[in-house]
């Protein structure tokens, strides 16, 4: 991975839209994330600051695509349980091994504390070609929760 300040995060805009949706992980992998076209159109049909898609960069090529959630009602009932996390998380499959998944979860994690957040979920596949092992190398744990037969982890930022 690259550690210089050429690694970060863009908005999505016009000018990058190309390069997101273009981002594709491996075949295999297809089945445990949705495509970036699908997380843009989700982002846009949630109320402004819920959805927070990114173009990850490393100096001008684009590597990655990552969509992070913020205070969410996370069993839809009105705010019983509210939430933050990574939404998705897409690795360009040329890409994939050079810390930039890493970067990424570091960077919501950032983003999360600095809204006054503690902690950030993920949910992932289980299975071969799942990201639980990326997950759980990071500290992630599953906190004996499903949803939509995905694996709900946590990671604690305090």
């Amino acid at each position: 991975m690259t550690t210089t300040p050429a690694l970060r995060l863009e908005e999505v805009t016009p000018r990058n839209f190309e390069a997101a949706t273009g981002i594709q992980v491996r075949p295999e992998q297809e089945f445990a994330v949705s495509p970036v076209m699908k997380s843009l159109a989700e982002a846009y049909v949630h109320p402004a600051g819920v959805a927070w898609p990114r173009l990850i960069v490393d100096g001008d090529r684009p590597v990655g695509f990552l969509m992070a959630f913020f205070d969410i009602d996370w069993r839809t009932d009105g705010g019983s349980l509210v939430r933050s996390g990574l939404w998705r998380l897409n690795i360009a499959a040329g890409e994939q091994g050079r810390g930039y998944g890493r970067f990424a979860v570091r960077s919501v994690a950032d983003e999360i504390r600095r809204r006054g957040g503690t902690e950030l979920y993920v949910t992932w596949h289980p299975g071969p070609n799942g990201p639980e092992n990326f997950y759980l190398r990071l500290g992630f744990r599953p906190n004996g929760e499903t949803v939509e037969g995905e694996t709900v982890g946590v990671l604690e930022l305090s």
